[in-house]
Parts: C-alpha cells; structure tokens; sequence
C-alpha cells in the first residue's frame, strides 16, 4: 500500500479519500486545511465591520460578495477537511478554544476604509501565490476545493487594488491614508508564507508528497518580485529601504523580517488575537438556534421519508 501510494504521488495523480494513505500525510493535510479553513472564517472580521462604514452603495456590495465568498471558502475547506475523518465540530471547538491557528495576518487591525485596499492587495494577493499550486495538490478534494477559492481570491486581489488606485489618484489625504495602510499590511503579508525554510519544520516533507510545490522562501519571493511593479502603478511605495533589484539573481532583494513580532502573533500576542476569537465565540453562540432548527428539521423530513416509504 505504501508503494502503492508512492507511485502515485509520483506520477502526478491524485491521492482521494477512499485510498489508503500513510497517517503522518492524512494528519498533515487535516492540520493544513483546518488551518486554512480556520484562517478563511477568522479572515471576514477585519472586513465585515467595513460593511456598513463603506464609503458608498458600491463598495459596500463589492465588500459584502467578497465577505460571503470568504464564508464560502472556508465551507469548502472543512468539507474537506471532513473526507479525511475528521468532524468539523470538533474542528470548531478547537478553533473556539484557542487551540487551533490560523493565518497570523487576520490578528491586525483595520483602521481606515484604504485598509480594506491593502488587505485584498497584498493579502489575498499573498494568498494567490500561496494558494494557486494547491490546485495541483496530491489530495483530490483540497486540490479541487481550491480551484473555485482562487478564482475568487483572484476577484478580491483586483477589488483591493483598484480601492487602493482609486484613493492614491485621489486627495493627498486620500493618497497618505493608502500609503499608511499599505505600510501596516506589507510586512505581515510577507510572514503569511510562513518562516524561512530552514525554520519550517513541515515544509519540506510536505513538498516530497506534493501536497506544496513550493517553499515557504520560494513563494515569498516570487509575491515580492509581483508587488514591485504593481506599487508603481499604484503611484505608493512598499516600506522596505533595502528593496532593489539584484540582477545575478534576477529577483528583487528585501530587508530581514521581523520574525519576533510573527512569533508573538501565532502565540496569541498580536494586536487582535483575544478580539478575533471572543467575537467567533460569540457568533457561534448566537448562531446554536440556527443549528437546532437544521437538526430538528432534518429529524421531521428524515421521518417523513420513513413513513412515506413504509406506507
């Protein structure tokens, strides 16, 4: 069964639910994908309360569609999670316990509406670069899920440029507030790859089973390399004195990350953390009659159908 597996690993096809798998790959993905799945859930807060302070009937439709696809995206990702035995219930109290993590770059306030900009640019345009070779992912139902999350992921990145085009041609208070908020959100989205490859202790194994196909470094470099020359036409600046162009390496060169403030932010000390996970708490709590009338319908329906087929 192991070579079994091997061999498909290795010709490029798909692993799927039925098949049997070693338990360090089955644990493995369950750990990514209730992560990502976690990480999507957590990720509509520093949007949704933008809903209704959106500066016009537009954008507060645009900002909705995109909250409700985040939603959607993280449906996705624990029914996947669920093909590998896993119960999203007990997914979910790990998450309301604080026992779960998630993407470190949902525990950063947004102050200002141009926040909303540099989320859907350098976020979800870090999680584009992250998450586009997880459609070639040795897991079929992760691999799948993810096709339809970065079609949409691709639809917020474009919607997080054009508030932040719109607001750099705009006023210079305008133009400073995109500035501010693009200088809040580069570095964090740096660290949404993960620390450097030699401190990433799951990486490299999960490269071999071709569940990433790229590193931790690999990715970061290749966002840097596709942010340069999109804040140029932004007309802002990415906030990293060291960034220049090496032409030996035909990559763009940047300054040292500040992997102590990412630490603290994983361990629960970044600015949000305790916010993020009482708010989840309490939308859970508030949504329990919502979840007993699905229970109670399904019971009533289920019994219906008994009786209709033994009538």
């Amino acid at each position: 069964m192991q070579a079994r597996f091997d061999a498909t690993v290795a010709a490029e096809q798909r692993i799927e639910p039925r098949d049997w798998m070693p338990e360090a790959y089955r644990k493995t993905l369950v750990r990514q994908i209730s992560q990502h799945a976690h990480s999507e859930i957590i990720g509509m807060q520093p949007e949704g309360n933008w809903i209704t302070r959106a500066p016009s009937l537009k954008r507060k439709s645009i900002l909705m569609a995109k909250v409700q696809d985040e939603a959607g995206h993280g449906l996705y990702l624990y029914s996947a999670a669920e093909t590998l035995g896993v119960d999203r219930q007990d997914l979910t109290e790990q998450l309301l316990a604080g026992k779960a993590k998630y993407s470190s770059i949902f525990n950063y306030p947004t102050p200002t509406w141009a926040d909303i900009g540099a989320i859907g640019w350098l976020v979800d345009g870090a999680a584009i670069c992250n998450q586009v070779p997880l459609c070639r992912a040795s897991y079929g139902p992760y691999a799948r899920a993810m096709v339809r999350v970065c079609k949409e992921e691709s639809f917020h990145q474009r919607q997080g440029f054009e508030i932040l085009y719109e607001l750099a041609h705009g006023t210079e208070a305008q133009k400073k507030m995109a500035q501010e908020a693009v200088d809040r959100w580069y570095w964090p989205s740096l660290m949404m790859f993960g620390p450097p490859d030699a401190d990433s202790p799951n990486s490299a194994q999960s490269m071999q089973w071709k569940i990433k196909r790229f590193s931790n470094d690999e990715l970061r470099q290749r966002f840097v390399d596709m942010c340069v020359p999109q804040v140029e036409v932004l007309g802002l600046t990415l906030p990293d004195p060291e960034l220049s162009w090496n032409p030996d390496r035909g990559h763009y060169d940047f300054g040292e990350i500040d992997w102590t403030e990412f630490h603290q932010v994983l361990k629960g000390n970044g600015p949000c953390n305790a916010q993020r996970i009482a708010h989840r708490r309490k939308a859970h709590q508030d949504g329990d009659w919502v979840r007993e009338a699905a229970v109670a319908h399904a019971a009533k329906k289920a019994a219906r159908t008994k009786q209709a087929v033994a009538a």
